[in-house]
């Protein structure tokens, strides 16, 4: 069975720094765009950044040039790394990535468990 397992959030202050990691295990075959969502209280789920197995990337608006994406296609994983970070940037930010497993024919989004980000003085 596939799993993401996330790490690296916690709380720090206006303007400092997180590394957020996700690494996919089981059975896996080939991974597609892995990406990074958060989730604000009392809003929905929204896309912070996305990468391609090529490294191609994607990002919100919200965070273009403080936040980068990164992967590692031999550990299978996915990193974010947050600069300069703002009160706004509190959510719990969730890893997901399009997998094809050994056990299924077709890929699937799987979802990590989040980990929560707080940014506060």
């Amino acid at each position: 069975q596939v799993q993401l397992g996330e790490s690296g959030g916690g709380l720090v202050q206006p303007g400092g720094s997180l590394r957020l990691s996700c690494v996919a295990s089981g059975r896996i075959a080939t991974i597609n765009d892995m990406g990074w969502y958060r989730q604000a209280p009392g809003k929905q789920r929204e896309l912070v950044a996305t990468i391609t197995s090529a490294g191609i990337t994607n990002y919100a608006d919200s965070v273009k040039g403080r936040f980068t994406i990164s992967r590692d296609n031999v550990q299978n994983s996915v990193y974010l790394q947050m600069n300069s970070l703002k009160p706004e940037d509190t959510a719990v930010y969730y890893c997901n990535s399009e997998i094809l497993s050994y056990d299924r024919s077709v890929y699937v989004h799987y979802w990590g468990q989040g980990t929560q980000v707080t940014v506060s003085s």
